[in-house]
């Protein structure tokens, strides 16, 4: 039982860690010192380690900054990233209402691509997530996700959530950065009659591995209707 809780045992403690330097930093300085590692371990009780990945977590972000020989710092500000948005987050942030509806959920053993691209061993468990995703009411995508099942002990026992980043983030895993892949290809097997467009019509494609920091959490595949589908970009340098 143990073995079982621990991962989210340690996932509150380093997101609890996280929120509370958050809290700290957030409307000091740039160049404003952080709490060091060793003042964490010592109040929190905790492993370095731990310590270090609620830091690392806020690096990532931009809202702290490592400066080699010195120590760790409130960043300066700085050209922010395209964030890493869920499906939820997109439609709510165009003024619109996200829904789905699970089309296949259930645990299975990893397939050889499906293992390679969560950095886990063929055959180990995961869970395969299936869902029509809509927006105002209209079908707009189908997504396929894979998730590593150790890191969400008890995620298919559950309801599943609306919004899988949300719950993502409750367990202290909400991605911090994505690798997508896009382009256009012709529909297959039953994503046009679950789209309502025509066999064969050109759906806009995306491959995504999400990451919160250095962990994989998410494995995914989406169909898009071309007509429903928006990308928006920040493009600049980080200096």
């Amino acid at each position: 039982m143990d073995q079982v809780l621990a991962p989210r045992v340690r996932s509150l403690k380093h997101e609890t860690i996280r929120e509370y330097v958050r809290g700290l930093v957030a409307q000091e300085e740039p160049g404003t010192p952080a709490p060091s590692e060793r003042e964490l371990v010592h109040r929190f009780g905790v492993a370095r380690m731990t310590v270090r990945q609620a830091l690392d977590a806020l690096v990532v972000e931009g809202l702290l900054e490592r400066i080699p020989g010195r120590g760790t710092f409130v960043a300066r500000p700085r050209r922010r990233a395209t964030p890493v948005l869920s499906f939820t987050d997109d439609a709510v942030r165009r003024g619109k209402v996200a829904d789905s509806q699970t089309l296949v959920s259930r645990r299975e053993a990893a397939s050889e691509s499906v293992a390679k691209a969560l950095g886990i061993s063929e055959g180990d468990a995961v869970i395969y997530w299936r869902r029509l995703r809509t927006v105002d009411g209209a079908p707009t995508c189908v997504v396929d996700a894979w998730l590593n099942e150790i890191l969400l002990p008890g995620f298919l026992h559950s309801p599943l959530p609306a919004s899988l980043y949300d719950e993502l983030g409750a367990r202290g895993l909400r991605p911090t950065w994505a690798e997508d892949i896009i382009n256009v290809g012709p529909s297959v097997l039953d994503e046009a009659a679950l789209l309502e467009v025509p066999r064969e019509a050109l759906v806009v494609r995306g491959q995504r591995r999400a990451f919160a920091g250095e962990v994989i959490v998410e494995v995914s595949r989406a169909a898009w209707r071309t007509d429903r589908f928006q990308l928006r970009l920040q493009l600049g340098t980080t200096d």
